[in-house]
């Protein structure tokens, strides 16, 4: 039976024993029913897994007993800063868990010109926060030890700005070319345009700040597909994703 992965705001020390949050206590005791003597491996984002035993579980308190610490495995080589439009209802939340159990580093919400999706205010901090959940739950679900970086959404002019890579790419159907042959990278770039596409003049300036038009294959892509599939092929190609 796989044992639960918990993600903790806590110093975790082996030896060490605490009593969980609240968010983490009422997972464990309430969604997962878990008793005491059951294991969990608990994780804070440090790099490191921390395997452990459940000491008290009531409605009131968790305490956890921390065993042994085990350096995390589930990292690619490959950094991978997903540059994407905001798309409305629960597409975006599509990418940024999927992108997170594909390996991405860093994800960065871009308003462009056909963004349709409007923020601000409280609305950008509520949107955040959830996204950020969103995350660290699929590093619960697939072994990352690291938390994606969620940066404040921002234009696509200032992300392009200040955005540095060894190969920069946006993603395009009627590209020509592949990704750039050479020496292979570590960091990656990928800049992925809205519903419609990024506009001409969006285009034209992405690829003055060095973005390689790339293309996916002959099929037309939803904009919570592309940016996915990507990633899956730049991981497999430098990363660390390959067929067993």
């Amino acid at each position: 039976m796989r044992i639960p992965r918990i993600h903790t705001e806590q110093a975790l020390q082996c030896g060490g024993t605490l009593e969980l949050g609240t968010g983490a206590a009422q997972h464990v005791a309430r969604v997962l029913r878990m008793s005491a003597g059951d294991a969990l491996v608990l994780f804070n984002g440090d790099g490191s897994e921390y395997h452990s035993r459940l000491e008290t579980v009531d409605r009131r308190r968790v305490t956890v007993r921390v065993l042994k610490r085990r350096e995390g495995v589930a990292e690619s080589p490959l950094a991978i800063h997903l540059g994407i439009a905001i798309s409305r209802g629960e597409r975006m939340d599509w990418v940024v868990q999927k992108a997170t159990e594909l390996g991405a580093s860093c994800l960065t919400p871009l308003f462009t010109e056909r963004t349709a999706v409007k923020l601000g205010g409280d609305r950008t901090d509520k949107k955040m926060r959830h996204w950020r959940q969103v995350a660290i739950s699929a590093c619960e679900q697939c072994g990352r030890n690291h938390l994606p970086t969620i940066d404040p959404p921002t234009s696509l002019l200032d992300w392009l700005a200040v955005t540095r890579a060894d190969h920069r790419y946006v993603l395009h159907h009627r590209a020509s070319n592949g990704p750039s042959a050479g020496t292979p990278p570590t960091s990656i770039a990928l800049l992925s345009g809205p519903e419609g596409g990024l506009s001409t003049a969006e285009m034209k300036v992405a690829e003055q700040a060095g973005y390689q038009p790339l293309a996916l294959g002959p099929r037309v892509l939803r904009t919570e597909t592309a940016p996915l599939a990507a990633i899956a092929i730049l991981q497999a190609r430098w990363g660390d994703m390959r067929l067993a």
